[in-house]
This record gives C-alpha cells, structure tokens and sequence, in this order.
C-alpha cells in the first residue's frame, strides 16, 4: 500500500495517508480540520538493506576501487 505525504491548504497540517488507488485521492481529507483542500507533498522513498552480505559487498567493492586508482 503506497503512504504518500500531504499538506492541507486549510490549516497548514502535514499528514500521511494510505492511498490505495490513483482514484481514490479525491477522497483524501485532513484528519485535523476535515478538508479536501490538500497537497500531495513530493517525498522520497527509504530503502533498507537487508542482509550483512551486502555491506560486505559493498565494502569489498570501494576498497577495490580505491587501490585500482592507486
């Protein structure tokens, strides 16, 4: 389920929501003042590594790049 960030026009609030469909955004509102008038805020994604290996990984692989331009 996508979280996308918003920001009501009305009071200013920034809150999150589950959207589950592009067509079910007209039925965003505020959870503080109840509007519809909100913004979907442009937002980044968090990405988690999972296992120890891709550290090792990518540890490995800067120390080699860092001795090929020695």
């Amino acid at each position: 389920m996508p979280l996308f960030e918003f920001v009501c026009a009305e009071c200013g609030k920034p809150f999150e929501a589950l959207v589950l469909t592009t067509t079910r955004m007209s039925e965003v509102t505020c959870p503080v003042c109840h509007s519809q008038n909100i913004t979907k805020k442009i937002s980044t994604f968090a990405s988690r590594l999972s296992s120890g290996s891709a550290f090792s990984f990518s540890r490995a692989a800067s120390s080699s790049c860092s001795t090929a331009s020695v």
